[in-house]
């Protein structure tokens, strides 16, 4: 009789939550049936992958709800609802949930996951200090020329034999963070220096395994029982420790008259707002800055990158035209600097191309209303979470001729002239924008031109052919490979 009973209460109790979830959903944008526990997780992939998106857009539209448990997420598919959805009212949706992973990771500190005056403080000097440090004679586009030049050194050196890469690469792009931040760079034999790559490697990687929805939904698991998180939060730990040691070398140094990077610019903020009582400049602001800087601008770029190499492999035809240009406009001794790219049209377009294509951030980190608001006709309420989905925006068959094909025209007029589109949100859209968008880019087309002015880049022998398919993470990645580097 008592387990009868029990039994009909958990029933009881379940149905009274399954119609108050269907009281709460009205007013959202459509979407699957919500349960109770589950919310409507239950209808999509469990990792939010092309095909569970584009399902989900076709059967309820370009603006529909999942329910994360009793948790509402609004999902933005398509360029219009993305950017409309992101701008509109984009101050509203600027928010950032606070879950147990991210205030491990970041404790609400630093500009990635930051809230309210936090956030609007760091990400405004962010921005202002980068600009400064780019508008430098020996300022960002220097960092990124002397990186070109190691990683021509590196490909030279191998002397047209197979080689993958990857990590040269990511070093290359890790040390253009490193003279930004830092003022310096670091050797490839830099046994510390490796292991802050690998630290960051296998943050990125956690962020990406089931493990880190387990330890969202069951932080008290992940607490005591997971040690996968409990590695990543020791990886948090000795990034935030290297760069406590880099502020600590900068302070030795003393005052400055003129700041060189991005942590002699802070320090001196810091000085400045010493008094000011409401004042968010601060070690733990600092350290989290730079550790998000260098989350944020090494992993996307050195994936883009990697993609950049593969796909002059499979299209041989591209990479030859873009040799032509850059034969045709720079001279061999030319030291390639960004201003180039008015002159370098079709390579500037096959770049922009690169970044479409691969497109390998397939959603970003996720808003969330910091009030109630309207989103493209919907009353949305504080605290719903927003879900754009980038990768629709840059394969929208509306705004694309041909979407799913490599094709540098998308970014020339009829005269051969580079031209911009409306739909390359790439790097977001609104108050959450990517700050470092004019360093990424000045990096690919720098590393880019430098890369393809001295060497052919082929196959390595007996490869007949070129695997373009990607694998699914927080960055779409390409498969491992090789290529030989040929010098022209």
């Amino acid at each position: 009789m008592i387990s009868v009973a029990l039994i009909s209460l958990a029933l009881f109790l379940l149905g009274a939550q399954f119609l108050k979830l269907q009281w709460k959903s009205r007013g959202f944008p459509p979407g699957p049936t919500p349960f109770p526990i589950i919310g409507s997780m239950w209808w999509i992939n469990f990792r939010a992958d092309h095909g569970s998106l584009k399902k989900l857009a076709k059967s309820y539209g370009n603006i529909c709800t999942l329910w994360l448990g009793h948790k509402p997420m609004v999902v933005l598919y398509g360029f219009q609802a993305v950017k409309d959805g992101l701008t509109t009212n984009s101050a509203d949706v600027s928010g950032r949930l606070q879950t147990y992973v991210f205030n491990k990771m970041a404790n609400g500190k630093g500009i990635l996951v930051s809230n309210g005056l936090i956030w609007k403080h760091q990400r405004h000097f962010g921005i202002g200090a980068l600009r400064k440090l780019g508008m430098r004679n020996k300022g960002m586009e220097h960092g990124i020329q002397t990186e070109a030049h190691y990683l021509v050194e590196f490909f030279r050196d191998k002397a047209g034999r197979a080689v993958d890469p990857s990590f040269p690469i990511v070093h290359a792009v890790s040390n253009v963070i490193c003279a930004v931040v830092f003022g310096h760079r670091f050797s490839l034999k830099d046994e510390t220096f490796r292991q802050l790559i690998e630290a960051y490697n296998y943050i990125v990687a956690f962020g990406n395994s089931y493990l880190y929805y387990i330890s969202e939904v069951f932080p008290w698991v992940a607490e005591h029982l997971l040690g996968p998180t409990q590695k990543a939060s020791s990886c948090c730990d000795f990034v935030r420790a290297f760069i406590r040691q880099e502020i600590k070398s900068h302070r030795e140094k003393g005052k400055i008259d003129e700041p060189e990077d991005f942590i002699d610019f802070y320090l001196d903020q810091m000085e400045k707002t010493k008094d000011v009582p409401s004042s968010t400049f601060d070690e733990d602001n600092m350290v989290q800055s730079v550790f998000d800087l260098f989350l944020g601008g090494s992993e996307t770029t050195a994936t883009t990158l990697r993609w950049a190499l593969l796909y002059m492999v499979a299209f041989p035809d591209i990479q030859e035209k873009v040799q032509k240009e850059l034969d045709a406009v720079l001279s061999p001794s030319h030291l390639i600097c960004y201003e180039d790219r008015k002159k370098l049209p079709y390579t500037n377009a096959v770049i922009h191309e690169i970044i479409r294509f691969s497109s390998i951030v397939l959603i970003t980190i996720p808003r969330e209303a910091v009030k109630d608001t309207t989103v493209l006709g919907y009353q949305i309420p504080k605290g719903t979470v927003i879900m754009a989905n980038i990768d629709s925006t840059l394969f929208d068959p509306d705004y694309w001729e041909t979407p799913h094909q490599f094709n540098p025209g998308h970014f020339l007029d009829k005269n051969g002239n580079f031209v911009t589109r409306e739909a390359f949100l790439a790097f977001s859209a609104g108050h959450r924008v990517c700050l470092g968008e004019v360093l990424a880019k000045m990096e690919l087309f720098i590393i880019f031109c430098s890369l393809l002015q001295m060497f052919k880049f082929t196959p390595p022998e007996g490869v007949k052919e070129v695997n373009t398919d990607f694998i699914f993470g927080s960055t779409m990645k390409p498969h491992p490979y090789k290529l030989c580097a040929v010098l022209r």
